[in-house]
């Protein structure tokens, strides 16, 4: 059976759609100084940016495992109204512009803040403009991408394996110690693939609720976005390490999306 053929006009939409995807790819990978990339590179701003996103983006992801691997499983086990509430509150940062949450996150954990006032006051804690800031703002804008690859992993198990465990006198932690998250693995490996890479990319949240402090807070978006300034080398060899990351995890995944 042959496929439909698609109409003229349709296609030459379809083919500006494409080149507004591939004209500032091709004109970044074009106007790079490729002579300059090595210097670049091993530059002391650039190795402090990239340790630090590094540290960073890897913490939230682990931060984000602790506490969306339980969140997901929550929401993929509650039903009605109240499911579609926590839904709505997980995967709000998804839509949230950055800025927003990064005032929303100030709001909470500064000297001031709801949570923040009670943890300076009694302990002389204080988040914000810190690596630790940096580390929350990065894991409230990336877990939901873990949350729902893990929910969807929930939904998708049989979970006959789990009521066999069950049956045989397994507690609810045994089982999903050894039944689910074993199953679970290929979902969550996806999951905090995903929460990784927007975690390495986030800005917005980070510049507003943990500054711009060079070694500190100044990950490599944020640095991209001082050298674009003073040294625009810089700013072009940094945006190809987080384009070359991003288009390695999209071809990597391709096929669990496609399987999806």
């Amino acid at each position: 059976m042959s496929q439909a053929r698609i109409p003229g006009p349709l296609l030459a939409l379809a083919a500006a759609g494409l080149l507004l995807f591939l004209v500032p790819l091709a004109a970044l990978i074009v106007r790079a100084p490729w002579d300059q990339v090595g210097p670049e590179l091993v530059a002391p701003e650039t190795t402090t940016a990239l340790g630090l996103s590094l540290f960073c983006s890897l913490s939230a992801t682990a931060l984000a495992l602790i506490l969306g691997v339980p969140l997901a499983l929550l929401l993929s086990r509650t039903t009605g109204t109240v499911r579609a509430v926590l839904r709505a509150l997980t995967t709000l940062p998804m839509v949230l512009p950055p800025v927003v949450g990064g005032v929303a996150l100030l709001l909470a954990f500064g000297r001031r803040g709801l949570a923040g006032a009670p943890l300076y006051t009694a302990f002389g804690i204080q988040i914000p403009f810190s690596t630790a800031a940096a580390v929350i703002a990065e894991t409230f804008v990336a877990m939901p991408f873990l949350v729902i690859a893990v929910e969807g992993g929930l939904r998708a198990l049989d979970h006959r394996y789990e009521e066999s465990a069950r049956a045989l006198g397994a507690g609810a932690w045994k089982v999903f110690a050894r039944v689910t998250l074993p199953l679970l693995r290929p979902a969550i490996f996806s999951g905090a693939v995903l929460c990784w890479a927007r975690a390495l990319g986030e800005f917005g949240a980070t510049i507003t609720f943990a500054g711009n402090l060079p070694g500190r807070t100044q990950t490599v978006p944020l640095a991209v976005y001082v050298a674009l300034e003073t040294k625009p080398e810089g700013a072009i060899v940094l945006s190809l390490i987080l384009l070359a990351v991003s288009l390695a995890i999209l071809v990597g995944l391709r096929d669990r999306w496609l399987g999806a």
